[in-house]
C-alpha cells in the first residue's frame, strides 16, 4: 500500500456511545481515545505519524480499495483487491442491549476487526503500535499465552486476542498472513478501567456479535420518520450524531478529534472532544425533526444537568458529564497533522462569554416540551433565571459564535439568540407553561434588542445585516436571523443580506466562509454555513436553488457522506476535526426545512 499520508477526508469513523476511532481508507486505525472521547489517544497517528501510534491491516504492496458502512449502521467495511484476490476488512465496536451484554462475555470497551478473503488469495501485514497518552508512553506488551497480548498501566488493562500468530517487531507486534478465498481472522483489542477485564473469545463470537452491533444500529436508525430529500445523507448524519453522543450522560460532542487544522501548517487547531452548549438548539431540532424522541430527551437532560451548577451564568463548553474540560496546554511533543502545530488539548472556550448561549438553551427547551407539555419546577426557575440574566446582560460585549480570541464586541448573533431566549420564554408564559417572570420587563427588552439589531446592525450603505453593531464585517450567520424567526427570509432586508453573503463569502458553489476575517486568513470555507443557505433559500420560497447549495454543499462530503468542519476552496480537502457535528446537524436541519417548504410549496 502507498505510504502516502491520508488526507482528513480519507477517514471513517466507528464508535460505540463513549468512544470512537478514525480508520483509514488503507486499513489503519490512527486516532482511538478510551475510555472516553476526551482520554488520552492508545492510537494518535493522524497527529504524529511517527510517535502516535496505529494498528494497521492491509494487503502486501499496492491495492485498489473501497469502503462502505453496512447499510444503516456505524459498521464500516473496506474492500482490498488486487489481482491475485480480494479481502473485505469488517471494523466496529460492538453495541447492544444492555440486557443482551448480560448474557455475554462483553468488555466495557471493545474494537473488532475481521478480515475475510472473498476471492482468490492475498497476503496481509498486520501491523499494531499503541501508544498511549497522546504518545508519550510506548507500553510493554506482554505474552499473556491464551489470553492474548497484554498491556497493564496502572489499574488499566488492554488486552489484543488475535486469530493468528503475531511476533514482537520494535516495540509493536506484527503478523504476515496468506488467507485463501473463504477464509477469515479476528482481532478483538479491549480495554477494562474499572472492574475485572473481560477476556472476550473470538471466533463464531466475532460473527454473533457482529450481527447484534448490525441489528442495534438498525433498529436506532429505524426510529427516523425521515421521508425526504437526500434520505440517505440524512440518516448518515443522524448516525454521526449517534456516534458523537456519550450513551451514559446524552451529551453530543462537536468532534472526535482534536487539533486537525483548520489551515495546514497553522496555528488554528482545537480541541472539540467536548460538547458546546452553541449547538443546543440545532440539536433538538434535528432529533425531534427526525423523530428521535428519546435521544433528544437524554440531551436536554444532559443539558439541565450540566448548566445547574453554574446558573445563571452559563459556560460555552463542558465535558460529557457536565463538568468544565481541562485548561488548554500544547503537547510539543506532537509535530500535528501535515505538521500544523500546535496540537491542543483540552479548550479555554471555556472561559469567554458568549451571551447566545442563553438563546440557545431557552429555544432547546421550548422546542422540547412543545406548546402543551408542562414545566417542572426546576425548569422553571431555569428559565426565570435566563430570563433575568438576559434583561440584565444582553447589552455587554462578548467573544461571540465564532469564539474569537480578541477584543470583545457586540455580535449581532449575539443579540439575536438574546432576544430568541426572551421570545420563547414569553411564548411559554403566554402558554401557561411558565410562570413567575416579568412579563413587562421581558417585553420591553425584547422591544429593545429587536430596535437595536434593526437599527445599529444593519448597514444602510452595504444593505446587510452585519457581523457586529456599526459594524461592516459580513458574516454568514446573519442568515440565522431567519432560521430564529426574528425576520422572514423573503424581506428585502434578508434577501439583500443573503446576496452580499452570496457576493462577498462564497468562494465557489457549496462553500460559504463564515465571515470576511476568516476568509482574509485563508481559512477553509466553514461547511454548515453552506446548510444555512441552503436553509435559508428553502425558508424564502426559492427551492430550485436551495437545492442547488444543498446538494453542491453534498459534494464536498467523502465516499462514505462524512463532513468536515471546514473545506479548503482551492482544493476541496477537508479541513479542521473530523467528522463534525455542527456540520450534520446543518445538513439535517436543511433537509427538514426543503422538505416542509416542498409540502407547503403550491401545486400547479
Amino acid at each position: 500500500m502507498t505510504t502516502k499520508a491520508p488526507k482528513i477526508q480519507d477517514y471513517a469513523l466507528i464508535g460505540d456511545g463513549r468512544s470512537a476511532a478514525l480508520i483509514s481508507n488503507r486499513g489503519s486505525i490512527d486516532w482511538l481515545c478510551w475510555p472516553r472521547f476526551d482520554s488520552a489517544s492508545i492510537f494518535g497517528a493522524i497527529l504524529d505519524s511517527k510517535i502516535g501510534g496505529r494498528w494497521s491491516i492491509c494487503p502486501w504492496g499496492d491495492a485498489q480499495f473501497s469502503r462502505r458502512y453496512l447499510d444503516k449502521t456505524n459498521v464500516l467495511e473496506t474492500t482490498f483487491s488486487k489481482e491475485s484476490g480480494e479481502i473485505a476488512l469488517t471494523d466496529f465496536m460492538p453495541v447492544t442491549s444492555e440486557e443482551k451484554k448480560r448474557s455475554f462475555l462483553w468488555p466495557e470497551h471493545e474494537l473488532v476487526r475481521q478480515i475475510k478473503c472473498t476471492q482468490g488469495e492475498i497476503e496481509l501485514i498486520v501491523d499494531f503500535n499503541p501508544r498511549l497518552d497522546y504518545g508519550r508512553v510506548t507500553p510493554k506488551i506482554k505474552d499473556a499465552g491464551k489470553l492474548g497480548w497484554r498491556i497493564d498501566i496502572g489499574t488499566d488493562v488492554f488486552t489484543l486476542r488475535s486469530q493468528i500468530e503475531l511476533v514482537r517487531r520494535g516495540d509493536g507486534l506484527a503478523a504476515n498472513v496468506t488467507l485463501k478465498a473463504g477464509e477469515k481472522v479476528g482481532f478483538s483489542l479491549s480495554h477494562s478501567a474499572e472492574g475485572p477485564a473481560v477476556i472476550p473469545p473470538l471466533g463464531e463470537s466475532v460473527t454473533e456479535k457482529l450481527n447484534l452491533t448490525i441489528d442495534w444500529w438498525r433498529s436506532w436508525a429505524a426510529q427516523s420518520n425521515y421521508r425526504g430529500p437526500y434520505e440517505r445523507q440524512v440518516n448518515r448524519s443522524a448516525l454521526v450524531l449517534k456516534l458523537l453522543s456519550y450513551a451514559p450522560s446524552g451529551a453530543i460532542v462537536a468532534a472526535p478529534t482534536t487539533s486537525l487544522p483548520e489551515r495546514i501548517g497553522g496555528d488554528l487547531n482545537w480541541d472539540y472532544r467536548f460538547a458546546w452548549l452553541r449547538d443546543a438548539a440545532f440539536t433538538v431540532h434535528a432529533l425531534f425533526g427526525l423523530g428521535y424522541k428519546d435521544d433528544a430527551e437524554a440531551f436536554v437532560a444532559w443539558l439541565l444537568h450540566a448548566t445547574r451548577l453554574t446558573r445563571p451564568e452559563l459556560r460555552v463548553v463542558y465535558d460529557v458529564f457536565g463538568e468544565r474540560p481541562p485548561s488548554e496546554h500544547a503537547l510539543s511533543r506532537l509535530h500535528g497533522y501535515a505538521n500544523s502545530r500546535p496540537v491542543r488539548i483540552g479548550n479555554a472556550a471555556s472561559e469567554q462569554l458568549q451571551l447566545d448561549l442563553y438563546g440557545e438553551v431557552v429555544d432547546a427547551v421550548s422546542h422540547f416540551i412543545g406548546e402543551t407539555e408542562k414545566l417542572d419546577r426546576d425548569v422553571q426557575k431555569m428559565l426565570r433565571q435566563c430570563a433575568e440574566y438576559v434583561c440584565e446582560h444582553w447589552r455587554e460585549a462578548d467573544d461571540g459564535i465564532w469564539e474569537v480570541r480578541d477584543e470583545r464586541r457586540h455580535y449581532t448573533h449575539s443579540w439575536l439568540m438574546c432576544w430568541v431566549a426572551l421570545d420563547r420564554i414569553l411564548k411559554m408564559q403566554a402558554r401557561r407553561q411558565l410562570h413567575g417572570i416579568s412579563v413587562g420587563k421581558c417585553e420591553s427588552e425584547r422591544k429593545r434588542i429587536r430596535e437595536e439589531i434593526e437599527t445599529h446592525c444593519w448597514n444602510p450603505e452595504l444593505e446587510v445585516y452585519t457581523q457586529a453593531c456599526g459594524s461592516n464585517v459580513i458574516d454568514a450567520s446573519a442568515l440565522l436571523l431567519a432560521y430564529h424567526g426574528f425576520e422572514e427570509a423573503s424581506s428585502q432586508r434578508m434577501q439583500k443580506t443573503r446576496q452580499r453573503i452570496r457576493d462577498r463569502l462564497v468562494p465557489r458553489p457549496g462553500l460559504v466562509h463564515r465571515n470576511e476575517q476568516s476568509k482574509d486568513r485563508h481559512e477553509g470555507a466553514f461547511a454548515v454555513c453552506s446548510f444555512w443557505e441552503a436553509d435559508f433559500l428553502a425558508l424564502s420560497g426559492n427551492l430550485s436553488e436551495a437545492a442547488e447549495v444543498f446538494e453542491a454543499a453534498l459534494g464536498y462530503a467523502n465516499d462514505v457522506d462524512l463532513l468536515a468542519e471546514e473545506i479548503d476552496p482551492e482544493s476541496g480537502d477537508a479541513l479542521g476535526n473530523f467528522p463534525q457535528g455542527f456540520t450534520h446537524l446543518g445538513l439535517i436541519n436543511a433537509a427538514l426545512s426543503l422538505r416542509d417548504s416542498e409540502k407547503q410549496a403550491p401545486e400547479f
